[in-house]
């Protein structure tokens, strides 16, 4: 698949060839939606935390006596059903971590890549040559060909 070569004013400067093996494979939507899943789930934190009855100070005693008084009997001022008190089912501190084999991942991407370039969406810049790390001049530089192409 040929696709043209721009350099960094945009202009086409010449044309390339795409690998077959990487940018030719057929699309594998089940692969590509676990490793998109598996990125979305590497990126969580899991730093969540509640606390439970056991957690929360005070209640080390009764509120009242067992019997006697008409009222409900209780345990603690830190049940979950009073004020203040702990939570029963909350979330706690865990790994979200997915694991998946390199060459599944490899092929996803492989996949993704295909589509993109069957789609004319894949552009080759023979270099990208900055002179002044200025963010004048790369505003300039993408609004030179990369925004105007998303269009």
């Amino acid at each position: 698949m040929q696709v043209p070569v721009y350099n960094v004013q945009g202009e086409q400067v010449s044309e390339t060839e795409l690998r077959d093996d990487i940018f030719a494979v057929s699309f594998h939507q089940a692969l590509v939606h676990q490793a998109l899943v598996r990125q979305l789930a590497n990126a969580r934190l899991g730093t969540h935390k509640t606390k439970a009855r056991g957690e929360v100070s005070g209640g080390g005693r009764k509120p009242w006596r067992q019997k006697g008084t008409g009222r409900a009997r209780q345990g603690s001022t830190r049940a979950p059903h009073w004020r203040g008190g702990g939570v029963v089912f909350g979330p706690t501190p865990r790994s979200y971590r997915q694991q998946m084999p390199r060459k599944m991942r490899h092929h996803a991407l492989r996949s993704v890549l295909s589509v993109k370039a069957a789609e004319q969406q894949v552009v080759v810049v023979d270099a990208l040559e900055i002179a002044e790390p200025r963010p004048s001049k790369s505003w300039a530089f993408s609004r030179t060909w990369v925004l105007d192409r998303r269009r």
